[in-house]
């Protein structure tokens, strides 16, 4: 570079230009958005990460303005000047200025991208992965990423003010096979031995209360070998915390403080404390244990009706699980494709179709008529509360197959109805989850959380003789439809999590085996401890109005786990292989069918 106006952190960013600056002499550097050449002099909006400023190149240094191409990189000295009143652009920051070159230097030449560098781009995504590193020059990509700064700085800020220290935890650890797949990674010495990278700090941080540390905080990376998809990805961060000497009422107001502290950078104002709603009356209400309470639309029980009517399969239903039904205002307007979109939307969630009952000013309607008749539709109807120009959605069968199924459709109908105000934004906090979920295929019951979530102290005793019916002390904090996080009061006593290990047919020697450090630390002292972990990467998505983590996240992969930058993951040398004692078996295809 040329000679210098002013050091590197003196320098003042394109974008952050203002009125204020007017007769200011100052050095910009950045990118060419865009040239314009207009009555012998050259125009240059000059991009930097704070946007861009408008800058003036004429006489002796037209000609240089009129080589210069998208994206090329120059340096220019010249002096802030006020825009004349009909030349003053109100949609820009820095609209009022603009900058009267003195000098101007390229300092990298760039080839033509391939594609326009602009919010308003119309390239694939799949390209725009593929060149990030230009993706994220467009604005509103780099405003995610200052946005994501600013967050995690004032979530930094008030654990600290709140007496958290933070500390890092291992990234190399042992497997713990319980919940997502683990990432694993080939010990070199140790052949044959594999670490895992952690799907959560969850052990470490549990073991830092045996410590003493009493609070702890972390931006942790964690990793889970899972399914992709809009607000998941095989890497991601959360905020972390784990404190002593908590109960579940501390973490809810130490949550509540956060978002009261974070969400305003947005211009979102939570409220003082959250709603709270127990996950059984979630599921009965919404048929989702992350519910979107920014509309109505409630799950209605059908259950008595339809032990009596005269529809055999909702009699069946009935009589052994569930039959719930959705009251849809208006949708009696829906036409017979747009009802059988309806099925089709549901049968992913495990159910033939969906049945609606409906009375229009034909008469009334169902695909069930014929053995219904009139007098039974109607009955549903009334059970339902359904009113004039209502539609009636109804599922039954297995519980969870019907709460999934309807609360999928509540979500979806309620977007399509416009049913959720513009702007509009509800928190929640979800209590009381199962402690154990019984799975039919492996014939044994799993952790809903973790198997360190302590039970409900009511229902300790239950624990071998009904562990399905065992509560949790366990919450999740909700927003708009969305988990943000979840955590729970742990247990902190050997015998009780020796317990809960035996529900999940883990014996005492695999125990040791598998979390023989953390009882044996139980052994000398463990405090009664809890936290909760949120999901950055989902909160920043929220925070910044986009539809997938993808946005905000600099690097991402794609719902396949690839990074199309990097062309990731590849296969690696046969000396690394060896190296390690490795060896590829290609023979199989890989689960994605690669």
């Amino acid at each position: 570079m040329g000679d210098r106006l002013m050091g590197a952190w003196e320098r003042p960013f394109c974008g952050g230009l203002r009125a204020a600056d007017v007769g200011r002499r100052v050095e910009l550097v950045g990118w060419v958005r865009r040239r314009r050449n207009l009555g012998g002099i050259v125009f240059v909006d000059l991009r930097d990460r704070e946007g861009w400023a408008q800058v003036l190149l004429r006489d002796a240094l037209r000609e240089a303005g009129e080589k210069l191409s998208q994206e090329d990189v120059i340096r220019v000295i010249g002096t802030v000047a006020a825009r004349s009143a009909d030349t003053v652009n109100s949609d820009m920051p820095t609209g009022e200025i603009e900058v009267i070159a003195e000098e101007v230097e390229l300092l990298t030449a760039a080839e033509t991208p391939p594609f326009v560098v602009e919010d308003r781009v119309n390239a694939s995504e799949e390209l725009r992965l593929r060149y990030r590193y230009l993706d994220l020059r467009r604005p509103e990509m780099m405003a995610t990423l200052v946005l994501r700064d600013q967050i995690t700085f004032a979530i930094r800020e008030y654990f600290h003010g709140m007496g958290f220290i933070e500390v890092e935890t291992p990234i190399l650890t042992r497997s713990t096979p319980e919940g997502a797949r683990d990432f694993l990674v080939p010990a070199r010495l140790a052949p044959g031995s594999f670490y895992a990278l952690p799907q959560s700090p969850q052990l470490f941080k549990q073991l830092l209360q045996v410590a003493g540390l009493g609070r702890y905080v972390q931006i942790a990376r964690c990793f889970r070998d899972e399914a992709l998809r809009a607000e998941r990805q095989l890497e991601f961060t959360q905020v972390d915390i784990e404190a002593s000497f908590v109960e579940e009422e501390d973490i809810y107001a130490l949550i509540e403080g956060l978002f009261a502290k974070v969400f305003p950078i947005v211009g979102i104002t939570p409220p003082a404390a959250f709603p709270r709603l127990s996950w059984a009356d979630a599921m009965e209400r919404f048929g989702s244990d992350k519910p979107d309470m920014r509309f109505g639309m409630e799950l209605v029980e059908l259950g008595e009706v339809a032990r009596g009517c005269a529809f055999e399969v909702l009699r069946a239903a009935a009589a052994t699980g569930r039959v719930k039904g959705l009251v849809v205002p208006g949708g009696t307007a829906f036409s017979r494709k747009q009802l059988d979109e309806l099925s089709e939307f549901a049968k992913p969630f495990g159910v033939p179709g969906v049945l609606w009952f409906r009375k229009t000013a034909d008469g009334y309607g169902s695909p069930a008529k014929k053995a219904l008749g009139d007098e039974g539709i109607a009955a549903f109807l009334a059970a339902a509360g359904a009113g004039d120009g209502d539609l009636l959605v109804v599922v039954g069968g297995v519980p969870k197959v019907v709460f999934a199924a309807l609360g999928a459709l509540r979500v979806e109908l309620g977007g399509r109805l416009g049913l959720v105000r513009q702007g509009s934004h509800a928190f929640l906090w979800v209590t009381d989850f199962p402690l154990f979920e019984w799975d039919d295929e492996t014939h044994r019951y799993y952790s809903v959380n973790h198997p360190f979530t302590a039970p409900k102290a009511q229902d300790v005793a239950n624990l071998e003789s009904d562990p399905g019916a065992v509560r949790a002390r366990a919450y999740d904090v909700v927003m708009d439809g969305v988990e943000l996080g979840g955590g729970s009061i742990r247990i902190h006593d050997s015998v009780l999590q020796q317990r809960a290990f035996a529900v999940l047919g883990i014996d005492e020697a695999q125990a040791k085996h598998r979390f023989g450090f953390l009882l044996d630390a139980f052994r000398y002292g463990a405090p009664p401890h809890g936290g909760l972990a949120l999901g950055l990467d989902r909160l920043v998505m929220l925070m910044a109005g986009r539809d997938s983590i993808r946005d905000v996240i600099a690097f991402p992969k794609t719902t396949s786990g690839n990074c199309l930058l990097t062309d990731a993951p590849n296969t690696v040398d046969d000396a690394q292989l060896e190296e390690l004692r490795l060896r590829v078996d290609v023979s199989r295809s890989a689960p994605n069918g690669s």
